[in-house]
């Protein structure tokens, strides 16, 4: 048996200075959750032109399920101009009017027996894809872990989205550049991180909050306890799907019912090496590889 996980939302091409890569947090992440040993795949739509048949044989190529990328013969396959800052942090200029802000909810059946789904802002920038992402996560069974991954994106966001998508979600993930904006919008009372992640995970019913620093690691508060991280060091080519493999790391540590403790340190393992490498879709090394497999080789799934 393997988990069934859904990452729902974007796919697209960054558009580096180095040429193009295969993008969009869904996507990174149902890659690095499937190469975790989960059964992954991702939701989404691109056009039916030249770059779109070349995400899906890219996907192919990744040893990812495309059975649920749709074809839109009216919308182009989504793009993203990304400049690289010298820290490695991207820019992004996304565009719109694009496949993904058209998806249906063609995966129903999929989300109704997924272990876990994953979903963010972007791919709710527009009415269409909303509905079709918030019909497809409330059809998920009561157990299944509900990803909100915050993700803001440009303006591409607003207080309803946000606020809706927590009411959906049971675990949340966010950024240290992340944390004041929903503070501002939600009207939190609190005034530091640790509080506004404590009253974040009591106003929602929140299962676990997920909250990375950058350079300085992260945090994961599950209600009743901390566990904080001081990161790995890497040498950093760019940033590009860290985040988005660090969520699929929690994921899979939270469906092996591994330890708070150890879910935080694998996930920064897994974000740190992806930051070594340029894309959001490198291979993960043996040993990363391996910590999951020896947890799955050792009990059956414990599904959340």
């Amino acid at each position: 048996m393997k988990h069934k996980i859904l990452g729902i939302g974007e796919v697209l091409w960054d558009m580096l200075p180095s040429g193009k890569q295969m993008g969009g947090a869904p996507a990174n992440f149902a890659f690095h959750a499937r190469s975790m040993g989960a059964d992954a795949l991702i939701v989404s739509r691109v056009g039916d032109d030249a770059l779109g048949r070349e995400i899906i044989e890219r996907l192919f190529a990744l040893g990812v399920p495309t059975c649920a990328v749709s074809l839109d013969a009216s919308h182009p396959t989504g793009t993203v101009d990304v400049e690289l800052a010298a820290d490695g942090q991207p820019r992004y200029i996304i565009h719109e009017g694009v496949a993904w802000d058209h998806l249906i909810p063609d995966a129903v059946e999929s989300a109704a027996e997924a272990d876990a789904l994953c979903f963010g802002t972007l791919a709710q920038r527009c009415e269409t894809s909303r509905a079709a992402i918030r019909a497809m996560v409330e059809a998920s069974k009561s157990g299944a872990l509900r990803i909100f991954d915050v993700n803001l994106r440009q303006d591409f966001y607003s207080r309803e989205v946000i606020a809706d998508s927590l009411q959906l979600a049971n675990v949340l993930k966010l950024n240290d550049a992340e944390l004041p904006v929903l503070s501002e919008l939600l009207g939190l009372r609190a005034t530091e991180p640790k509080d506004q992640i404590a009253e974040l995970t009591k106003r929602y019913g929140l299962r676990l909050v997920a909250y990375t620093r950058g350079v300085h690691g992260s945090w994961l508060y599950d209600g009743s306890r901390w566990s904080e991280h001081p990161g790995v060091r890497a040498k950093v080519k760019d940033t590009i799907g860290a985040g988005d493999s660090f969520t699929a790391a929690v994921t899979m540590g939270m469906l092996l019912g591994w330890p708070i403790d150890r879910i935080s340190e694998i996930a920064n393992q897994v974000a740190a090496y992806v930051c070594s490498c340029e894309g959001g879709t490198p291979p993960l090394p043996e040993n990363l590889r391996n910590e999951f497999e020896s947890s799955l080789n050792a009990a059956q799934p414990q599904h959340a």
